[in-house]
Formats: C-alpha cells, sequence, structure tokens
C-alpha cells in the first residue's frame, strides 16, 4: 500500500477504474541533475546508477488497494531474465532490479524516483506504465515521448567507468571539441577536431551502430564488450561500420581524411545511408570512436604516439633489410613505422583482470591487425603495458610494440640471407601526447607507457610472455651519422659522419630519400646518391646535398647509411612538412539567435599556386559543417 494514500478502498461494484492521465519525464530536473542538458534531444537521457524522477498524474487519487508499476523495455524481445525488461514497483510487492520510491504525492499526481542498475543495459528504453486490474496489468499505450536514454555514468562510483575527478569528467565526457596531435616528433602541429557528441542525432546514430553490429542486447550494459564492439565498427575493414580506411592519393569515391572537421557529418552519413563513409586515417578514427565513446558516457581521449611502430608479425621488433649497396628494400621490408599513430584511451575498471591494471586503457579502431577476428584493438591496459604484463587481455603485445619495438636493420646478400648490422633501441615510441585538461596545450604522458629511461625488468617481463626482442651480438660501431633538413625553395640535406676511432676512417655512404604517407609506406623516390668520404680521426665532417623542393611532398623519408671495411651505421630522418595554419577573426558580438561574422584568412607560402582548395567550418552547437571551394594565389 502506498503510505499517503486514502484508507477508503475503491469501489468493487463497478466504480472508477485507476487510469493514467499523464507522464512528465521531469527532463530539465533529471537532465541537469544526470550531466545530460547539452544533448539536442527531445527525449529524456540519463546516466545509469542515480535516481531520475517521473511525475504520473492518474484520474483520481490512490486508493489502499490500487497498484502500479513502471515498466522499462528495450530491443525487440524484451525480457526480464536478460534485463531487457525491468519491471520497477513502488511497494512490498517484488520488482525488477531497478529501484523505485515514491518522492512525492500531490493529489492525482505522484512524482517516483527511479534508480537503474550501475550495471544496466546503456541505450533507447521504451516507457509504460502498468496498473494492476485483477490478475492482469493495464498498460498505457505506446508513446514515443516518453522513451528515455540510459548511458554510462562516469559519476557513479559502481559504475565500471567511474572517474572520481570532476575536471577529467568535464573534459573526457563532457567537452565536445578537441585537438588531435600531429606531425614529427621534433615538429607537432595540431588539428582542431568538433565531436559533437551533444548535436541531433548522434545520440541515435551510436545506438544504430550498435544495432548494426548486431550486438547482443543484454550485452550492451559490459563495458568492455561495447568498448570493443566500438572499435570493431568504427572501421569498415570487415563488418561494414563507420569509416573507410584510405592511405593512397585517390579520394575520388569519397573525401580526403583532410578534409574532415569533425565526427558529426560522418556519423550522420552513415546513419542516413547505412553505407561507410570514405574516407579516414589514424585521427579521424581516433575522432569518430571518441565521440562514440563520450555519447554513451564513456570517458575518453585521443593519445598520438610519435614514431609508432606497425609490428606485422608480432615479435616486437620493427625489421627494416636493405639491399646489399645499403640502400632500402622497400619491396622486402614488411613492419613499417609511422611518424605518429593517434588511437584512444578509455578510462574503466578491469574486473577481468588482475588487481591494478585498471583505470586508463588503450583502444584503436584504425584498422591494422585482426583481434579475435576482426578489425579492432583494445582495451589494453596502459599500466599492463608499462609493467609488460602483455599477457592480458585484450590486445596489449601490439601497443607494447608500438612504444617499445627495437628497430633492426638487416642487409640483405645476393642469396637471400639476412644479417643484422644496426639496432637502435630508442627511436621507437619518441612521445605519447593528449590534451591537457582545460586547454589544447600537449600533455605528455609518455611515462605512463614506458619507463624513462627503458627498464630492463619490463623488457624482460615482456619476453617471458612471448615476445621476443633483438640479442644480436653485433661488433661496436666507432661511426655515427647525424641527419639535419633545412627546407626552403630547395631541400638542403646536411650529412654529418662523426669518427669516434683514433684512425681515419673511409666510409661509402648511401643516401635514399623518398616521399612517404605519415605510415612510413613509400609514396615515390626523390633521389638515390652513393658517395665516399674520409673522416680524420677523432673528427666530424660534413656532407651537402641538395635538391628540389616539390611542394606538394608533405612527408619526406631520409636514410643514410655508411659501410667501411669492417663497420656499417644507419640513420634516418622523418619530416612532415608544416602547412600555415588558418587565421579566424570573428566581427560582432556573439548572442544567441543573431548572425555574426567570421573572417578566415590563409596566406600561401608557396611560388605557386595551391588548387582545389577546400574550407570547411563547423562548431559544436553553434553551426553544421559549412564548406567553400578555392584556388590560393601566391601572395
Amino acid at each position: 500500500a502506498f503510505p499517503d494514500a486514502p484508507t477508503a478502498r475503491a469501489p468493487a461494484d463497478g466504480g472508477t477504474h485507476l487510469s493514467v492521465q499523464n507522464v512528465d519525464m521531469c527532463q530539465q530536473i533529471n537532465e541537469l541533475q544526470h550531466n545530460t542538458a547539452a544533448f539536442d534531444n527531445p527525449n529524456l537521457v540519463v546516466r545509469r546508477g542515480q535516481e531520475f524522477l517521473v511525475r504520473v498524474t492518474f484520474n483520481r487519487p490512490l486508493a489502499q488497494n490500487d497498484d502500479f508499476q513502471l515498466e522499462f523495455l528495450i530491443g525487440e524481445n524484451p525480457s526480464a531474465s536478460r534485463g531487457s525488461l525491468v519491471a520497477v514497483t513502488f511497494n512490498s510487492r517484488l520488482g525488477g532490479p531497478w529501484s523505485g520510491r515514491l518522492v512525492e504525492s500531490q493529489g492525482v499526481t505522484m512524482t517516483l524516483g527511479i534508480t537503474p542498475t550501475p550495471n544496466a543495459i546503456v541505450g533507447r528504453f521504451r516507457m509504460y506504465v502498468a496498473v494492476v486490474a485483477g490478475t492482469g496489468m493495464r498498460r498505457t499505450k505506446r508513446d514515443g515521448t516518453t522513451d528515455l536514454y540510459v548511458l554510462f555514468n562516469a559519476w557513479c562510483k559502481d559504475d565500471a567507468v567511474f572517474l572520481p575527478n570532476e575536471a577529467e569528467r568535464n573534459e573526457y565526457v563532457l567537452n565536445d571539441h578537441g585537438v588531435m596531435y600531429q606531425g614529427s616528433f621534433e615538429a607537432v602541429t595540431t588539428r582542431d577536431w568538433v565531436y559533437g557528441q551533444f548535436e541531433r542525432g548522434i545520440l541515435d546514430t551510436c545506438i544504430y551502430i550498435l544495432d548494426a553490429s548486431r550486438m547482443p542486447i543484454n550485452d550492451r550494459g559490459n563495458i568492455i564488450k561495447t568498448v570493443r564492439m566500438g572499435s570493431a565498427m568504427i572501421n569498415a575493414q570487415d563488418d561494414n561500420g563507420v569509416c573507410v580506411g584510405n592511405w593512397s592519393d585517390n579520394y575520388s569515391m569519397g573525401r580526403p581524411p583532410t578534409s574532415w572537421t569533425g565526427s558529426v557529418q560522418i556519423l550522420l552519413q552513415y546513419a542516413k545511408t547505412g553505407l561507410p563513409v570514405g574516407y579516414a586515417q589514424c585521427w579521424v578514427f581516433a575522432g569518430v570512436l571518441n565521440t562514440f565513446l563520450r555519447t554513451l558516457g564513456i570517458p575518453a581521449r585521443p593519445v598520438t604516439n610519435f614514431v609508432s611502430a606497425h609490428d606485422n608479425n608480432g615479435n616486437l621488433k620493427t625489421d627494416l633489410i636493405c639491399l646489399p649497396d645499403g640502400l632500402p628494400d622497400y619491396n622486402n621490408t614488411k613492419d613499417c613505422i609511422w611518424n605518429y599513430h593517434c588511437w584512444n584511451e578509455v578510462f574503466i575498471r578491469r574486473d577481468d583482470l588482475p588487481p591494478g591494471l585498471g583505470g586508463w586503457q588503450v583502444v584503436d579502431a584504425t584498422p591494422q591487425e585482426t583481434s579475435d577476428g576482426y578489425y579492432r584493438c583494445g582495451p589494453a591496459s596502459v599500466i599492463g603495458i608499462k609493467e609488460g604484463l602483455i599477457c592480458h587481455p585484450y590486445d596489449p603485445g601490439f601497443v607494447f610494440s608500438e612504444v617499445n619495438s627495437d628497430v633492426v636493420f638487416y642487409q640483405r646478400d645476393r642469396y637471400g640471407i639476412l644479417t643484422p648490422y644496426w639496432v637502435d633501441k630508442d627511436y621507437i615510441g619518441k612521445a605519447v601526447y593528449t590534451k591537457s585538461l582545460g586547454s589544447n596545450s600537449p600533455n605528455n604522458i609518455t611515462q605512463n607507457y614506458k619507463y624513462l629511461p627503458e627498464d630492463k625488468r619490463t623488457m624482460a617481463r615482456s619476453e617471458e610472455y612471448g615476445v621476443e626482442r633483438n640479442h644480436s651480438e653485433l661488433p661496436e660501431t666507432t661511426l655515427s651519422i647525424i641527419i639535419n633538413v633545412n627546407l626552403g625553395q630547395e631541400v638542403n640535406l646536411q650529412v654529418d659522419f662523426n669518427n669516434h676511432s683514433d684512425v681515419p676512417k673511409t666510409i661509402r655512404a648511401n643516401l635514399a630519400c623518398s616521399v612517404i604517407f605519415y605510415t612510413g609506406v613509400r609514396a615515390s623516390h626523390l633521389k638515390y646518391h652513393n658517395f665516399t668520404i674520409t673522416v680524420p680521426a677523432n673528427q666530424s665532417k660534413r656532407s651537402n646535398e641538395y635538391m628540389p623542393y616539390l611542394g606538394t611532398q608533405l612527408c619526406l623519408h631520409f636514410i643514410v647509411t655508411g659501410q667501411t671495411e669492417d663497420e656499417s651505421v644507419t640513420a634516418i630522418k622523418v619530416l612532415e612538412l608544416q602547412i600555415p595554419t588558418l587565421t579566424v577573426t570573428l566581427s560582432g558580438l556573439c548572442r544567441v539567435q543573431q548572425e555574426m561574422f567570421a573572417n578566415v584568412t590563409f596566406t600561401n607560402p608557396f611560388n605557386f599556386a595551391l588548387k582545389a582548395c577546400r574550407l570547411s567550418m563547423e562548431g559544436a552547437g553553434v553551426m553544421s559543417e559549412k564548406t567553400l571551394d578555392e584556388t590560393w594565389t601566391k601572395k
């Protein structure tokens, strides 16, 4: 019985039956309490593990023997045993796992408090009010306005995504724009990205992605399964997912990856057409996955690993093969080194791992290698990666290799036999950056992934779990090479050969310069050159090389090998060209519902016109994407 109900019983001889006149989802009150007011959505959005209010108006005051319940259903075949049909009761009668209480009763209107469990299914629920009538129930008619969305809850200590720090919750759940770090370790560039998780249609699209994946409804409260499915579905490699990867120069069937300014247009296009969207590269995959995660309430951030190894065979070695004359053997080299690679981190509790391995976890949607049959990666514990504990789920060995790989140079003789001659243990994983709290400045989190300097115990532990490092017995060398590049109207390459021995050295040197994609894959070669240089004892000698600069090339790769009769040495230099930034100035005051103007300026620094340029602008909550095609001439 309801504590505030009248003592009189309802008439037993056909008196007025109890019925529902109105249901108010108390949207303004609830969304303020649940930090969901920013969603541009006509329906209520709440976070699990936290109470929300529903106000139900009946046709008459409740009598002592009146009884009703709220029912929440999700999916096509809701079932109480699978958690997709939940009945919430408000008296002593046993209900489902969600709790309910009477908050207030005023005449015919009752304010009810409902608290979903901290592990409730995430998605869009249908809600009904059911009145007990004899041995059955009378339910309200289907009403889409009473549907509600239930999300993960970083504010709830019992939720697997609980994040204790309020500033971090504001950044990693609520911030709808961010920065991608690109370029090279020596010259970091930034790319703004609009996540737009609160924009109209994005929440429905993220649920549609789970539907398209055919993920069982009862799995959608499991954080690990949800994150793992998101990693797989954001790329279209094997499951008709969201984004098509393209690392070529041909984007004629879609848009170049560099033309996107955020995730919103990509996700809305996917939801509208049901077809994968072209095209994406690593920062696009990371941006769209970040939107997917934050939309569902999962704390997430994109990170960038500079000088990132892509180890094809999982042996913790990046094998670079050279021909007998020292030039790169591109045809037989399968591993590659990316100038940078963007992935994501999610903050979650890992009940499936030993204690201490929760917190930030790597997830990656860029299709590189398969995991359990699909192109996906993670969640892999960042702490576990740092400690070399790569035996646990999911895919920590692959990420460990991306930040810790040894670069081993092999010389291939005419019989195809490979002989290692140079190992660089410090080239990979130069720095890992993510956006700082409350600002666009980079936060260097390299120490989260690896000990600086390298911890031998971590490396030994990783080898105990099956990875293989390089243990070749190589002769000590007295030579070293340093490459410097100055870029103007032409490329000025300065190569310093250092002789650390007490005798002169005559070095047979080879220079190879190529245009590469940021993934390390060669697009074309610019110059091959071999020469001989003699370096006096304990001295250095410089060789200067010049070549014309082709302004359309975005990434140049230099490799210099030097050989004497008894030793070899190699040096690599990668230069990613800096594209001048756009300058945006606003005119007028920023006022709601009033037009204002943005002036965008760009100075072309080259001595040739830039043709077929595309300018794209968007702002979360302000304007959808607008584009302008233009040709910029030399100024």
